[in-house]
């Protein structure tokens, strides 16, 4: 007699979803050889001098470089790389400095933590700089290093800096190859956009919207940092910017081929097939003519998508473009002092800086002081555990705390075997050539499949520099479980607000700029520049803060039941500034501006929820009145906004 299992032994939500591995691209292999070799080589070197110990601190520097061994761009890479790199050196050699000093060290891990925590906000490759920053002065601090106090950071930073050299021999051949594959994997993108918003199927739709707003601030990101450098002097990057300015006439008409297709008007086929075709010819740098099997457009967004098609496929086969007439649509970066003051001035003036820098400080003040009372093997294994938990940037914290210590386990089973089973010595070259790919094979997984494959590697090296074989496991288990506990107690669970200043105050804001957009948007004097970069802007934030609620649902309640609650108002601000761009393009091709005082309107019902939301806790629907000529071009944008605040706004 079959019996059902209690309600009470299904799995919340929020566990599947952090158990469950996230979807990854292919294997890079390029990328999993110089893992291998860039960390294996320095042990073999190590080994061949008879200094196995200094062989083992430059694969430490290899791991770091193989971790941020993740840009497709050459200029990228340097950044990823080279830039952390020289962080940590200054970590390392700070935290050896003061190793061994009790209170004094206590002192200065929680003030590298504090500065750590802030710098992470600037961008990616200070996030990773600020992490390494912290996790070499951890190491500095809690482990005797052989040699003078200038070694380690010079073989930890020559390690990494091997890692770097690996990723930039093909540079010759390959320059400009890997934006050139970004731009043409955003036409693609589009292509898919167009395919899915003929269709009835909305998830489709907002999953493709979506990949293409990451697909873009992906190749605007790659071309805009190597111009930065060029100045505008480079005709490559010249036509490139273009080309990607380019496509986003056609990305705009999206939303009004959508409803059009709702109104029974499909788009016709031939569209998404030029897009490829177009996408085919900017892969393989061709400049000859584009033929475009297009039909005659019947409506404004028909003539819209035409007239976008057709500019699109001259600025993507002209060998040659004026600068001059090139608008970023980002913004042209400025110059590299001035961002690095901006950056600064910014750190300093910033609550979320100062509030995620204290988190971090509290909870490495804390294992510290802790490990400094209670004596605990391997102590500084807590603090790292913490640094590479707590980092708010990363995601959610209670998520990395249960994945680290589910990959923590996993990697345990594989290192037991490892150093029950092979001898130290040149047998370690051939293992390392076997554990270092697994890193950037599992890392795009999620972070307890990362955790997973560093543990075995990070006890290999250790028990090269230590030689304590099996009686590394258990300290490594104990010193991550205190980590996990310290980083969910004083960096989680006294911090309740934290999601709302990362997820509400965020989605207030884009609200806000909705509103702006939208008046922008019907403004016939409005610079057209300053409107498309208004639009990129807005759609990068919704982007990232789509991101920031898919990591809130990962949480368990009430913050993941909360983000549950909040998550159809994302939606719908996202289909609001689909609407707006929708009725923009018509009214470019054709159809009757919407008046004044309908813009007004709108714009104040958006101001409102934008207040609304920046001041509940919780969502209460309330009825709004929004009216005009149903005719309208804005007419969808008045159903979108009014469906709104029928989601969420307060008493």
């Amino acid at each position: 007699m079959s019996r059902e299992f209690p309600i009470g032994l299904t799995p919340p939500d929020w566990l599947v979803r952090n158990l469950r591995p996230q979807q990854a691209a292919p294997l890079n292999w390029a990328a999993l050889a110089r893992a291998a070799l860039g960390m294996a080589l320095p042990l073999a070197v190590g080994l061949a001098v008879g200094q196995p110990a200094y062989g083992a601190l430059a694969s430490m520097g290899a791991l770091s470089g193989v971790i941020g061994d993740t840009a497709d761009a050459y200029r990228m890479r340097i950044l990823n790389i080279a830039v952390p790199q020289l962080f940590g050196a200054v970590g390392v050699t700070a935290g050896s400095l003061v190793y061994g000093q009790g209170w004094l060290t206590v002192a200065v891990i929680t003030g590298i933590a504090l500065l750590s925590g802030m710098i992470s906000t600037i961008g990616a490759v200070s996030s990773v700089s600020g992490l390494l920053l912290l996790l070499n002065s951890v190491i500095g601090a809690g482990l005797p290093l052989p040699g003078a106090w200038w070694l380690t950071p010079v073989l930890m930073t020559g390690g990494g800096l091997l890692v770097l050299l690996l990723a930039l021999l093909a540079w010759p051949l390959r320059s400009g190859v890997p934006e050139r594959s970004a731009v043409a994997a955003t036409y693609r993108t589009v292509a898919d956009l167009l395919s899915v918003s003929d269709s009835d199927d909305a998830e489709a739709y907002d999953r493709a919207r979506h990949t293409v707003t990451q697909s873009l601030n992906q190749s605007y990101d790659l071309i805009l940092a190597r111009r930065a450098r060029y100045r505008g002097r480079s005709s490559e990057l010249t036509r490139m910017l273009a080309q990607l300015n380019a496509i986003t006439p056609v990305v705009e008409a999206a939303p009004a081929v959508r409803l059009a297709r709702q109104a029974g008007k499909p788009l016709p086929p031939q569209v998404p097939a030029a897009v490829l075709h177009i996408a085919d010819a900017i892969e393989t740098g061709y400049t000859g003519p584009i033929g475009l099997d297009l039909p005659t457009p019947v409506n404004e967004t028909g003539r819209a998508v035409d007239h976008a098609l057709r500019h699109v496929a001259e600025v993507a086969t002209t060998p040659d473009v004026d600068p001059r007439g090139i608008d970023d649509r980002l913004g042209r970066p400025a110059a590299l002092g001035i961002r690095t003051a901006r950056a600064a001035r910014n750190v300093v003036l910033s609550a979320n800086s100062w509030r995620y820098g204290i988190r971090l400080a509290l909870c490495i003040g804390i294992a510290q002081a802790l490990v400094s009372l209670v004596p605990v093997p391997r102590s500084y294994w807590v603090a790292l555990t913490i640094t590479f938990v707590l980092k708010p940037d990363f995601g959610s914290v209670f998520s990395r705390a249960l994945l680290r210590a589910v990959g923590t386990v996993a990697g345990l089973v594989v290192a037991a075997t490892v150093l029950t089973v092979v001898p130290r010595g040149w047998w370690d070259v051939p293992v390392m050539m076997v554990l270092a790919p697994l890193v950037p094979a599992l890392t795009p997984r999620g972070y307890g499949f990362q955790t997973a494959a560093v543990t075995p590697v990070i006890l290999l090296l250790s028990d090269v520099l230590n030689h304590q074989g099996t009686a590394l496991l258990l300290p490594r288990l104990l010193d991550s479980l205190m980590g996990c506990a310290i980083a969910l107690i004083a960096g989680y669970l006294l911090w309740p607000e934290s999601w709302r200043t990362r997820v509400g105050d965020r989605l207030a804001d884009a609200v806000a700029d909705t509103a702006a957009y939208v008046e922008l948007a019907f403004n016939p004097s409005a610079n057209p520049a300053a409107r498309a970069r208004l639009r990129r802007r807005l759609y990068r934030d919704l982007s990232v803060i789509r991101t920031e609620f898919q990591r809130a649902l990962t949480e368990p309640p009430p913050t993941g039941r909360r983000a549950a609650a909040w998550w159809p108002l994302v939606v719908a601000v996202e289909r609001i500034v689909d609407a707006t761009t929708a009725a923009r393009v018509r009214v470019r091709h054709g159809a009757p501006p919407p008046d004044r005082a309908e813009v007004d309107q709108v714009a104040l019902q958006l101001r409102e929820l934008a207040e609304g939301v920046r001041r509940s806790e919780t969502l209460v629907a309330v009825r709004t009145d929004l009216t005009g000529p149903p005719d309208s071009v804005l007419e969808p944008l008045r159903q979108e906004v009014a469906a709104a605040r029928a989601i969420a706004s307060p008493h």
